[in-house]
């Protein structure tokens, strides 16, 4: 399975968890066909200004699109949602005609930095699924087949050994 890790985090060089998570992701071996391609997006497209026609290339060669953020306010950082809203073009990925993402796997691996007991219906009026539930509807809306998202939570809290599995849970992630 090819895997698309689409990175969106404003500042790569003060992030603890996302950093750990995307070099972890950088570090898997190419190996029996499977493969994972990992780029940071705000480094890529630091003026904002997405090239549309490459990034629908990118997924039409992969399998499987991952994407990589911090929680900010119970949603993504400010490039994620225009991506969204330019590569994911009517014709393309939806609508009459729009298929491309039909046969792909759509995923979620995400950093808060509340700890898990703080996403509950009780504490803050949703849960993280509730909380992710505009990315499992967009790929129901793309014909794409949601998968179960990776959540770390307590990202800034935890220690350098505690990181350090996390991001071998998430090599796991990708290559299951």
């Amino acid at each position: 399975m090819k895997t698309l890790v689409l990175v969106f985090h404003p500042n790569m060089a003060k992030s603890h968890a996302n950093a750990a998570l995307m070099a972890a992701a950088q570090a898997l071996p190419d190996d029996d066909g499977s493969t994972v391609t990992v780029r940071d997006e705000y480094a890529q497209y630091p003026d904002g200004r997405i090239d549309i026609a490459a990034e629908q290339r990118l997924i039409e060669s992969h399998d499987r699109i991952v994407l990589q953020f911090p929680l900010y306010w119970y949603s993504s950082p400010a490039l994620l949602k225009e991506w969204e809203d330019q590569v994911l073009a009517f014709g393309w990925a939806y609508g009459p005609d729009g298929r491309a993402l039909e046969s792909k796997e759509i995923t979620v691996a995400t950093t808060a930095g509340g700890p898990e007991s703080e996403y509950q219906t009780e504490d803050n009026g949703a849960t993280m699924r509730e909380v992710l539930s505009p990315y499992r509807m967009m790929a129901r809306y793309v014909h794409a087949t949601w998968r179960e998202p990776f959540v770390v939570f307590g990202a800034m809290e935890l220690s350098d050994e505690a990181l350090a599995e996390t991001a071998k849970q998430y090599q796991t992630f990708l290559t299951d």
